[in-house]
Parts: C-alpha cells; structure tokens; sequence
C-alpha cells in the first residue's frame, strides 16, 4: 500500500520504487498540535510542506486582526512560495487548526533532488501551477463575487470545510464579518 506522499508525487510523474525511495529520503517528519503555529510572519518559508494528516491555515495581520488567507487539507502541499522563492520574509504566518502531521523538504534539498533525479523537477512545475490556479480563483472570487457566491463556490471546491472550520475563520478568508456568514448560511438553509 503506497503512502499519501507517493500517491501525490505518482499522480503527476512516473518514479521507479527506487526513485521515489530516494527522493522520500530527503523528507523530513513534523508534528503540530492543535493551534501550534508552523511558522511565524518575519522569518523566511525556507519549506515546503506536504500534509498526511490534519489542517493548516494561514493568516496575516491587518490592524491587529487575523485574516485568513487559506487552508491546506490531508494529501496537500502548503509552503509560503513567494518567501521559499524569493528568500525574503514571510508576510504570514501558518497554524495548525487540528494535532497535524506534514512532511517537509528544504529549498536546498529539493534542488539536490531535483539534480538527482530530473523528472521530480516537473512535479514542482505542477505544484507551483496549481498553487498560481489556486491564487487565480481566489483573487477573481473576492473581485468579482459577492459573499454569498464566494461562501458557496469555497465549499463547492472543498465541502469538508464546513465540517472541519471554524466560522469565525470561514468569514475572515471570505472578508466578511462571522455575523454575515451566519446569515449567509441561514439563508441558504432555509431556501435549499
């Protein structure tokens, strides 16, 4: 039975067992309890994050309130790419909303891997794609949505996170107040 990260890495390319040993090598194990923070803003993402288990939000600061800008699930890849990319300070920081569990790979032994072994090097080329799709839908949600379209196209993409999030965090993401989301959702239940 293959492992979540072998999963995730063989949907995009093909590894030998012997590949994908080696580069399981250069991951390293993290645990989080709940609301332990990952990283803090002002320090630099030099990891990439692969999560097996858990959740992972991040946030920034805005007048001295936090205001979530995502949240990552079990079988995703979360790292503050502009910081990883650029080598500059994060402008946020990341929790863990549940205990969690991630694999980590530094920026310095991803390009050792992707030396050793090329192909993995197409598989960041994904994962940077689908993280810019990601930020894509996002910014055209909050440009040209309105709350209640933004709440309905957030859970439509990943329903677990009605289950899983708080609503206070729900709303921070969505820029509304939890008040409106509440009526959001009454609304929706009690024409649904």
């Amino acid at each position: 039975m293959k492992e979540p990260l072998e999963k995730n890495i063989l949907n995009h390319i093909n590894l030998t067992d012997k590949e994908y040993l080696n580069a399981r090598s250069y991951f390293k194990s993290k645990k989080l309890k709940r609301l332990e923070v990952l990283h803090f803003t002002n320090v630099a993402c030099n990891n990439i994050y692969f999560i097996e288990s858990g959740i992972i939000r991040y946030y920034q600061m805005d007048d001295g309130k936090e205001v979530t800008g995502g949240f990552f699930f079990k079988g995703e890849w979360y790292a503050d790419l502009f910081s990883f990319f650029s080598n500059s300070d994060t402008k946020q920081t990341a929790q863990a909303l549940e205990d969690s569990t991630l694999l980590f790979i530094s920026k310095q032994d991803l390009d050792k891997l992707y030396k050793e072994i090329p192909k993995t090097e197409r598989f960041g080329r994904i994962i940077a794609e689908q993280t810019l799709v990601g930020l894509r839908n996002k910014m055209d949600d909050h440009t040209l949505l309105n709350a209640k379209e933004r709440y309905l196209n957030l859970i439509k993409r990943n329903p677990i996170i009605i289950k899983k999030i708080p609503q206070h965090y729900i709303a921070s993401y969505l820029g509304i107040k939890p008040q409106s989301l509440s009526r959001i959702r009454k609304n929706l239940y009690n024409f649904s």
